[in-house]
């Protein structure tokens, strides 16, 4: 068996994850929605009635921050609730600032 020599750490790739999450104008402002609902879950329609795309655009950005794990939905058919995933969120946090500490 032949193992592939790994370059970089989980906490690179898990850096790597979070900036491509946030790499998109509509994901970041998605975010900031969240962020400013940090107590509270939001339904993508309502996100949907202020963000100026497309609902299905709308859709595929909110899987790519959860699949980054940057945020968590709760599937209550026929509704969608997203919300930040703190612990995550908090670990984006400390990475970036780490990072630019340097």
């Amino acid at each position: 068996m032949i193992t592939e020599k790994k370059y970089y750490t989980e906490s690179q790739e898990k850096m790597a994850r979070y900036a491509k999450a946030i790499a998109h104008p509509a994901r970041v402002y998605i975010l900031d929605f969240l962020a400013d609902n940090i107590d509270k879950c939001c339904y993508s329609g309502d996100m949907a009635e202020d963000i100026p795309i497309a609902r299905s655009t709308l859709s595929e950005h909110l899987k790519e921050l959860k699949k980054s794990g940057l945020i968590q939905g709760e599937i209550n058919p026929p509704y969608i609730k997203y919300c930040i995933n703190k612990v995550n969120w908090d670990e984006a946090r400390e990475m970036f600032e780490g990072f630019f500490r340097k």
